[in-house]
């Protein structure tokens, strides 16, 4: 418990979120995978209804993933984060075969997951 309260090296933390996040919100655009994600999902990106809940509980888990880098960082597990971001990936894989998603929305989805964890590693890094 004490790793969670202590030590908190905030910056990288905050940092790791916001900039995964807005990573995502280019991600998920037009101008990269966005269009045929939503397509592929029945939705559409001019019209996002009823997404402000969604884009906080995004944020929400954004840091929440930021700070168990943060975790395995100060504890130099490497090798827990990784089992951590294959677990996530796994499970969104698993849950778009179940809802019977494109091949595309999932690794879409999936990929996405990958490049926040990196993004986050770097964060921990440098700051």
């Amino acid at each position: 418990m004490n790793e969670l309260i202590t030590d908190v090296n905030w910056i990288a933390v905050v940092v790791g979120a916001v900039v995964a996040f807005g990573v995502g919100a280019l991600w998920y655009s037009p101008k990269m995978f966005g269009t045929k994600w939503a397509e592929w999902n029945g939705l559409k990106l001019d019209n996002p209804k009823n997404m402000t809940c969604a884009m906080v509980l995004q944020f929400i888990a954004t840091f929440l993933l930021a700070r168990v880098v943060w975790v395995t960082a100060k504890n130099e597990a490497l090798l827990t984060l990784i089992l951590i971001i294959i677990t996530i990936m796994a499970l969104i894989i698993s849950n778009g075969k179940w809802a019977q998603k494109s091949r595309y929305t999932i690794m879409t989805d999936a990929g996405f997951i990958l490049v926040m964890g990196v993004i986050m590693v770097i964060a921990q890094a440098i700051l």
